[in-house]
């Protein structure tokens, strides 16, 4: 069974991809009994619905890339190579981390995650069968992409909690309605950052770049835009579409966010399909 779900444009191919990798909420009984995995923490630590958020991206020319497994069994936003010591001991990479790196030991509120210390080899078997997959397929598509447009524009699809650790008044502190992440503009053309940022300000949302998200691994690892690939990790405050104490959408406002990110997606296809020198412009 395939975890990774690769929707085509509908109309005429863009040179946009947008990829959603935390959204996915299934655990493969490959590793069910591997972790304590409850669904109420399972939905809390997904980037829940962001894969309904942009499903009429085909419709706007833009490809789909989705992942259906939960990031409780895989983090697809961390490097392969990003191993917990605590959490995987015998392997060779491994390292002090904060609990979750590519395999996560420990969910977002501190609880553990796993029921024990995997091997090299359980280890191994997750990035096997629900990583490399999905990053097979990113990396596939968006050569493709690149070959027939000379560019690609990588949306790397997110949410984030609505409040963040700082606070105010003894109060956690509410976040930015839409983060977007590339590294100090380092991983996208300043053009589709700023088309980025005048598409959420213009329709009411407070942006804010880089924090607290700078952009993952993927951001990173993809965005290379000398060389005609564009990286942007987009974190929306869950707040915005979804009750979150309930995990409940609501309803009129999930439909308008779904608006302007399908507008979004259409128009950075047009921004780079229309700038001829692009590339060195």
């Amino acid at each position: 069974m395939s975890f990774v779900e690769l929707t085509h444009p509908t109309i005429t191919p863009s040179p946009v991809l947008v990829e959603v990798p935390h959204s996915g909420l299934q655990v493969p009984a490959e590793v069910e009994s591997e972790i304590d995995a409850s669904p109420s923490a399972m939905l809390r630590d997904s980037d829940l619905y962001v894969d309904q958020l942009y499903q009429r991206a085909p419709e706007q020319g833009a490809t789909l890339l989705v992942s259906r497994v939960s990031r409780y069994v895989v983090d697809l936003n961390r490097g392969p190579d990003d191993v917990d010591s605590v959490a995987v001991p015998k392997h060779p990479n491994g390292r002090h981390l904060p609990a979750r790196g590519v395999v996560w030991r420990a969910r977002t509120d501190g609880t553990p995650l796993l029921r024990a210390p995997l091997s090299v080899e359980q280890f191994s078997r997750r990035l096997e069968l629900f990583y490399e997959p999905y990053h097979r397929t990113l990396r596939d598509v968006a050569a493709q992409i690149r070959e027939r447009h000379g560019q690609v524009v990588i949306v790397a699809a997110h949410s984030m909690p609505s409040a963040g650790r700082r606070t105010v008044g003894g109060r956690p502190a509410r976040r930015a309605d839409i983060v977007p992440g590339t590294r100090g503009r380092s991983t996208a053309d300043g053009r589709i950052i700023d088309r980025i940022d005048s598409q959420f300000r213009e329709a009411g949302l407070s942006v804010k770049h880089d924090d607290p998200y700078r952009g993952g691994w993927t951001t990173s690892s993809y965005g290379a835009p000398k060389r005609g690939q564009h990286a942007v990790q987009i974190e929306l405050n869950r707040a915005l579409y979804v009750d979150e104490h309930t995990s409940e959408i609501k309803k009129n406002d999930f439909t308008q966010l779904q608006a302007v990110l399908e507008q979004l997606v259409g128009k950075l296809g047009s921004l780079v399909t229309d700038s001829a020198q692009f590339a060195t412009g």
